[in-house]
């Protein structure tokens, strides 16, 4: 496997605390795996067999309401895991999976990960870790749609995106805009509203490309403001 798959392998919370070469037996004989945008990768339901390492690309992770409404739980990008809490369990996938652009992503056999983990408990503290890391996240997600206004849920998004905490960036919206809007939320009209408000901030789009004049400004927004926009 490329040197540089591996650093981004070992930069998730899964693998992070693991020697190099307890990460690779877990991974066992996986290889990377390019996937266009659109595949499914396992459906809301299905034995759960597999989990998977995003090294390129995003992933939607979503369930089925049902009178057929599709609801974003959680897009995952380069340097995330998903799935691995119900290899963990030896159930079902909770939800289902989709890429949403093309990606490149490391697919690891669920019952040799299982086996692993058996064999040596102590590396059940890496299975915590992750699902912390995840509880996490979903507690902020929880949050910023019962606390935050839209535009600042929209800003957090762009925040994270940039990479970094002050001066000027420029990023590109990985998918468009109607996922973005589901991923935070918010309706479609909502998520245009709110793009218009943050002019005010700094931030203009077009054609998907995010132009943010003073980041720290952004950031400053996203953590302070009480304002209810929506």
């Amino acid at each position: 496997m490329d040197p540089a798959d591996w650093e981004i392998i070992k930069s998730t919370p899964l693998f992070g605390a693991m020697a190099s070469q307890t990460a690779e037996q877990l991974v066992g004989s996986s290889l990377p795996r390019f996937y266009d945008k659109g595949v499914a990768l396992f459906h809301q339901g299905a034995p759960a067999t597999a989990f998977f390492i995003v090294l390129d690309g995003w992933v939607k992770i979503y369930r089925t309401t049902p009178d057929g409404l599709e609801v974003v739980l959680h897009v995952f990008r380069q340097g995330e895991t998903f799935a691995e809490a119900a290899i963990f369990l030896g159930g079902r996938y909770p939800a289902s999976a989709e890429t949403v652009t093309p990606s490149r992503l490391l697919k690891v056999d669920g019952e040799t990960f299982r086996s692993r983990i058996e064999e040596r408990p102590v590396l059940a503290m890496s299975m915590l870790a992750s699902a912390s890391y995840q509880l996490k996240f979903l507690v902020e997600q929880i949050e910023q749609i019962k606390v935050r206004s839209a535009p600042q849920r929209i800003a957090d998004f762009i925040v994270r995106m940039t990479r970094v905490r002050q001066g000027p960036a420029v990023i590109e919206l990985p998918f468009e805009k109607g996922l973005l809007a589901n991923r935070l939320g918010m309706k479609p009209e909502s998520l245009s509203r709110a793009l218009q408000q943050l002019r005010a901030r700094g931030v203009s789009v077009e054609r998907g490309t995010v132009k943010i004049v003073d980041v720290r400004q952004l950031l400053d927004f996203v953590e302070y403001a009480n304002e209810d926009d929506e």
